[in-house]
C-alpha cells in the first residue's frame, strides 16, 4: 500500500516489531527514549480494520450526506454521546482490573450475532424447535432494528480518549454506536427466557427454574455492562437497545405462537407473503453516511428469517416431522433415547452440511450474478444503494475477500483457534486514542471546538491536555499495565476526562499486514485537517451482488438447519422420527 494519497506527503514509518509491540499495549514505550526525546513520545496504536470508525465524521460531510430532518435528528442527539462521555470514562476507571478486562472482552463474544447464528440451528436438531424459533425471531428483529437506527442517526461511539477501547472485534469500529446490537440480543434473549420459565406450561421443577432465571439475569447485566467497561457503547446506547430488546420479546412471546399456528395451518402463499414482507423492509432500510456494516447483518438476519418460515412450512406437511405434522408446536422432543452419541453425531453432521452449502453456494452466486446485474443495468434495474459496486464497474470478484463476517468460513478457522489459544495477541486489544482515520477526525474536530471555546474567552488559546497529560495521569509511562492498559483506580476526576477528549494528533501511515493501517498520536499538529482527508484509507469494495448473495446463502442455511437436514437425519439413520409423540 502506497503511504500517501494524491499528494499528501508520506507519513512516518516505523519499525514492524515495535509496531506489534505498541499494538498490544498502546501505552506502552521505551523509557530510554523518553529520556532522549524532547517532545512527548508518542502513541501508536494499529486500526482493527481498513475502514475508519463510522460516525466520527465533520459536521459538514454529515450535512452533505443525510436528508436535512436526519440530520436535524442526529444534531440534536449528538451533544448526549459527548456529554456522557466523561461519565464512561469516570466509570471505566474506578472499575477497571486486568481480570475484567479479559472477563468482559472475551463474554463479549456471547452478545454476537456469529454466536447465535452457529448455535441455534443445535436447538433444532436436539428437540427445541419452538424454543429456536422464537430466538431467531427475536434475535433477527434485535440486528435489523438496530442496524435500522444505527444508519438512520449515524452516531459515533463515545470517544477515546479519554475512553480505553477494549475488543476483540475486527469491525467493531466500522459500526454506528446507537444502539447497542449485543445488549439488544442479551437483553431479548434473557427476556425470553425467563418468560418460558415462568410460563404456566413449563415443568421443569422450581429449583432448576429458579437457577436458569439467575443465570438469564446474570448474562443479560454481563454483556449490557460489558458494553460500557469495554468503551464501546454509552449509557444511551445500551439503554436504548435493552428497551427494544425487552419489547421485541414481549411481543415474541405473546404473539409469536399464535402467528405461527396460523402460517402453519394456512397455503403456500403464507410463507410467500412473508418473504416479500422481509423483502421490502430490507429495501427501505436507510441509507448510512458512512460505510457502516450494519446493513450486511440485517440482510443476513433476513435471509435467515425467510428460509426459517419456509422451511418450518414445508418441513410441518412431510411424514417425517418428528413433531407429528406440526413443525411449530410448543412441545419439546426429549433425545435422550436416542444416546449422546447419536445426538453428537446429529449436530456435527447439520455442521458439515451448512459449512458445504455456504462454501459452494457463495462463490458461485459471485460468478454467476455479475452478468445479470449488468443486463439488469441497461434497462435500469440496478441496486440503488450506496457504498456498494454497479456490476459494470467490475470484471470479476476476488473470491477471498472477507466480505461475511456473521458466520466464520472455513479459511477462517486457523485465526479463530489462533485467537482462541492466544487470546493475549492482537484479537484482543486494549488501545487508547483513535482506532482508525475517522477517529483522527473527531480529535482534529474536537480540539478545533475547543479553541475556539479558548479564544471566545480568553482571548487567546490555552492548552487543554494532550497525549502526555492523559499517559501521565494514567500512571502508564513504562508500559507498566501491559495486559489492561491500567494500574488500578488512578481518583481522575470529570473534568480531567473532559480535558483527554480531542487531545493529541494523527498521522496515518501504512502498515505491513494487509488491510491494517497505523495511527500514531502525538501532542502537536503534524498534518492539518485537509491532509487527514486525503490520508484516508477507504473500506473494501463492495459488491451491488453480495446484497443478493447473502439473501440466497442465509436463507438456504435457515431452510436446510429447519427443514432439509432434520430430512437428511431420517436417510443416514441419524433420525428421530420413531420418537414422535402419540
Amino acid at each position: 500500500m502506497k503511504s500517501h494519497i494524491n499528494g499528501a506527503a508520506p507519513a512516518p514509518k516505523s519499525d514492524p516489531e515495535r509496531r506489534d509491540a505498541t499494538a498490544s499495549n498502546p501505552t506502552a514505550t521505551d523509557p530510554a527514549a523518553i529520556a532522549e526525546a524532547p517532545a512527548p513520545p508518542l502513541i501508536t496504536v494499529k486500526s482493527p480494520s481498513d475502514a475508519p470508525d463510522a460516525g466520527l465524521r465533520s459536521l459538514d460531510h454529515y450535512k452533505r450526506a443525510l436528508p436535512s430532518w436526519r440530520y436535524r435528528l442526529r444534531q440534536w442527539m449528538l451533544p448526549l454521546i459527548r456529554w456522557e462521555t466523561p461519565y464512561l470514562a469516570y466509570l471505566q476507571d474506578t472499575m477497571r482490573t486486568p481480570w475484567l478486562d479479559s472477563y468482559f472482552a472475551i463474554t463479549a463474544n456471547l452478545g454476537t450475532h456469529t454466536f447465535f447464528m452457529i448455535g441455534l440451528p443445535m436447538l433444532f436438531w436436539c428437540g427445541y424447535a419452538s424454543f429456536g424459533k422464537g430466538v431467531i425471531h427475536i434475535l433477527a428483529e434485535g440486528v435489523f432494528f438496530t442496524g435500522f437506527i444505527k444508519d438512520f442517526f449515524s452516531l459515533p461511539r463515545p470517544l477515546s480518549p479519554p475512553l480505553h477501547r477494549i475488543t476483540m472485534s475486527g469491525s467493531a469500529a466500522l459500526e454506528y454506536g446507537f444502539p447497542s446490537t449485543h445488549s439488544a440480543n442479551a437483553v431479548s434473549v434473557a427476556v425470553y427466557g425467563v418468560l418460558l420459565l415462568r410460563s404456566p406450561d413449563n415443568t421443569l421443577p422450581e429449583s432448576t427454574k429458579n437457577l436458569l432465571e439467575g443465570l438469564s439475569y446474570f448474562y443479560a447485566v454481563s454483556i449490557v455492562l460489558g458494553r460500557l467497561y469495554c468503551g464501546m457503547h454509552g449509557f444511551i446506547d445500551v439503554v436504548v437497545g435493552s428497551i427494544l430488546g425487552a419489547a421485541i420479546s414481549l411481543v415474541e412471546f405473546h404473539y409469536g405462537p399464535p402467528l405461527d399456528a396460523y402460517m402453519h395451518g394456512s397455503s403456500w402463499w403464507a410463507p410467500v407473503i412473508a418473504a416479500l414482507v422481509i423483502i421490502v423492509l430490507v429495501r427501505i432500510h436507510p441509507e448510512p453516511a458512512d460505510d457502516c456494516p450494519c446493513f450486511d447483518d440485517s440482510v443476513a438476519f433476513a435471509g435467515v428469517v425467510i428460509g426459517l418460515e419456509i422451511g418450518t412450512w414445508m418441513y410441518g406437511r412431510t411424514s417425517i416431522d418428528s413433531f407429528g405434522g406440526s413443525a411449530h408446536t410448543v412441545q419439546s422432543l426429549d433425545l435422550g433415547a436416542l444416546g449422546w452419541h447419536i445426538v453428537l453425531a446429529r449436530v456435527f453432521f447439520g455442521v458439515f452440511v451448512i459449512f458445504v452449502w455456504r462454501e459452494v453456494m457463495k462463490p458461485t452466486m459471485l460468478r454467476i450474478l455479475p452478468h445479470l446485474f449488468r443486463l439488469l443495468e441497461k434497462v435500469e434495474w440496478n441496486l440503488p444503494r450506496r457504498f456498494f459496486t454497479p456490476a459494470s464497474k467490475y470484471k470479476v470478484i476476488d473470491l477471498g475477500s472477507r466480505m461475511d463476517n456473521l458466520i466464520p468460513s472455513v479459511r477462517d478457522f486457523p485465526r479463530v483457534v489462533q485467537s482462541i489459544r492466544h487470546p493475549t495477541t492482537r484479537g484482543r486489544s486494549v488501545s487508547i486514542g483513535p482506532q482508525s482515520a475517522a477517529d483522527a477526525y473527531e480529535t482534529l474536530a474536537y480540539r478545533e471546538r475547543r479553541r475556539r471555546e479558548s479564544i471566545g474567552s480568553n482571548g487567546s488559546i490555552k492548552s487543554k491536555g494532550s497525549s502526555h497529560e492523559l499517559r501521565e495521569k494514567s500512571g502508564d509511562w513504562e508500559g507498566k499495565g501491559a495486559t489492561s492498559g491500567i494500574q488500578g483506580h488512578h481518583g481522575n476526576s470529570l473534568n480531567d476526562f473532559e480535558r483527554m477528549m480531542g487531545t493529541g494528533s494523527v498521522l496515518a501511515s501504512p502498515s505491513e499486514e494487509k488491510g491494517e493501517q497505523d495511527l500514531t498520536v502525538g501532542q502537536q499538529d503534524e498534518i492539518s485537517e485537509k491532509e487527514m482527508f486525503l490520508r484516508l484509507i477507504r473500506p473494501r469494495v463492495r459488491y451491488d451482488v453480495e446484497v443478493v448473495t447473502k439473501l440466497v446463502v442465509y436463507t438456504g442455511i435457515a431452510w436446510l438447519g429447519v427443514g432439509l437436514i432434520p430430512m437428511m437425519f431420517e436417510l443416514v439413520g441419524l433420525g428421530s422420527n420413531h420418537l414422535r409423540a402419540a
